[in-house]
């Protein structure tokens, strides 16, 4: 019986990841250095690349699940139903972002414990408790916020990076690696899941460590690195730092980060130095380009902010990739279409994954927007088995527009469509739930791809276009 076996014995610790946007689970890594530092001798399986074996189940008597994000969440629930049929004496504790925003409902439902935050050292102190026979943290969520003592990620027992996303370079792909130099941030975006979570804090991994992992995933052979902080110049020296000696030691391995538009502002005079150190692109969520819903997100930056960021970027020879958020209750159709104005008259189109024209706005539990007035009106119930509550847009075009692009976009990827392609008749989509609907779909879409130029190649299925393409990962999802 698993409840027999000690936890000091290979497999009595499971540590498993559901998704983590296509690169190496940090959160396996991490909390598997942590556990092998105390003694332990914890499993780890990334459902993303590989199945989850009865077996492996069955032996374990500390499940852990890492929900870093909304997306592992959903695929983690019933990953814990699942552990629960087969081993019903397993403790299974959530970790990660969205295990603190939906503590409640996952101590009610599925798991024993959850806890958000800086988790590492607290997972341990859950597993230790139980190897002395009690029930650590059962029944109560923890968010820890303590600066914690960082040993290197443990990545030799995942998969090798040739299973995660790859850096595609106009065509060349090559394995890409995945860091954190810091955690939490220190702003107060009232959409993003951080700030209910960190209250503006944010914590820095030490740099030897962060330049250790980098070392072991050149190793193993990055070319690439990612890294994956919520907002890399947070921390602007730390930051500088890494990445001067980074590119000493490793001259040719090249980068990308996420920065607030505002950050790309406030440290302009960077940005030279960090395409001369190997920095490819910036991620940075530009959300809207309506003051208004800019605002009520309170992003800190205007319209007007991106284009100067975009120009500051570009100037220093780094490409922008911007994130949206375009389905909001204070979106109009006006803004949505001018998104697609904005990225053919600032040539973005491919620096935007068409899943970027798609995303809803997310109201987990927890959520700052929730304490806001400017919601309310459009704001339903809380959807369970979903994870976030519901909420209409005051224009049923909007919802009926979402739900369209949602399956255009998702069967334009099944197809493998140019995503330029794709971009065009989302715009006309769009075009065609105005008020005045626009040209035919199809002769509109037509026209477009007709004024791309003479690179169009016309194939048995779909319209593929040659052109270079600037930098970017594999995987599409930012967040």
């Amino acid at each position: 019986m698993a409840g027999a076996a000690s936890l000091r014995d290979p497999g009595a610790i499971l540590l498993l990841s559901c998704y983590e946007l296509g690169h190496q689970p940090q959160g396996l890594a991490s909390p598997l250095a942590f556990l092998r530092r105390a003694g332990y001798q914890p499993e780890a399986v990334d459902l993303a690349v590989a199945p989850l074996e009865a077996s492996q189940v069955g032996r374990a008597r500390f499940v852990g699940i890492s929900v870093p994000m909304h997306t592992a969440l959903r695929l983690g629930v019933p990953v814990a139903r699942r552990v629960r049929r087969l081993n019903p004496a397993a403790f299974i504790c959530f970790y990660g972002l969205y295990a603190a925003l939906n503590a409640q409902y996952l101590i009610a439902e599925v798991a024993d414990a959850a806890i958000g935050g800086e988790s590492e050292a607290t997972v341990v102190e859950q597993v230790a408790a139980l190897e002395r026979g009690g029930r650590p943290g059962a029944g109560r969520p923890a968010v820890p916020l303590a600066r914690l003592d960082f040993p290197v990620p443990e990545r030799a027992v995942l998969p090798p990076l040739a299973r995660y996303a790859q850096l595609d370079e106009d065509g060349a792909r090559r394995p890409a690696g995945y860091v954190e130099a810091s955690r939490g941030c220190l702003h107060h975006c009232l959409h993003c899941p951080i700030p209910p979570v960190y209250g503006g804090r944010f914590f820095v991994v030490p740099r030897d460590v962060v330049l250790e992992d980098v070392r072991r995933q050149v190793d193993m052979g990055a070319t690439h690195i990612t890294f994956g902080d919520p907002d890399f110049l947070n921390g602007p020296g730390h930051s500088l730092r890494i990445v001067r000696a980074m590119h000493a030691e490793f001259p040719e391995l090249t980068f990308d980060f996420t920065a607030k538009i505002e950050h790309i502002l406030r440290h302009r005079g960077v940005f030279p130095e960090l395409a001369a150190s190997g920095c490819l692109f910036i991620v940075s969520a530009v959300e809207s380009l309506s003051d208004l819903v800019l605002a009520n997100l309170e992003k800190g930056h205007t319209r007007a902010d991106v284009l100067e960021a975009l120009n500051v970027v570009r100037k220093a020879g780094i490409a922008l990739r911007p994130s949206f958020v375009p389905f909001t209750p204070w979106a109009r159709l006006t803004d949505y279409v001018e998104l697609f104005e904005f990225a053919e008259g600032e040539e973005l189109i491919d620096d935007v994954d068409p899943v970027q024209y798609t995303i809803r706005l997310l109201v987990p539990p927890g959520s700052l927007l929730l304490e806001r007035a400017a919601l309310r009106p459009y704001l339903g119930p809380l959807d369970r088995e979903a994870l976030t509550y519901r909420w209409k847009h005051p224009d049923p075009r909007m919802d009926r527009l979402h739900a369209a692009a949602a399956v255009l976009v998702e069967g334009a990827a099944r197809a493998g469509e140019d995503p330029r392609v794709t971009f065009y008749r989302l715009w006309n989509l769009a075009r065609a739930a105005g008020e005045d609907g626009g040209p035919p779909a199809e002769s509109a879409a037509a026209l477009r791809l007709a004024a791309v130029g003479s690179g169009a190649q016309v194939l048995p299925d779909q319209l593929v276009i040659a052109r270079p393409r600037p930098p970017r990962l594999t995987e599409p999802w930012f967040c």
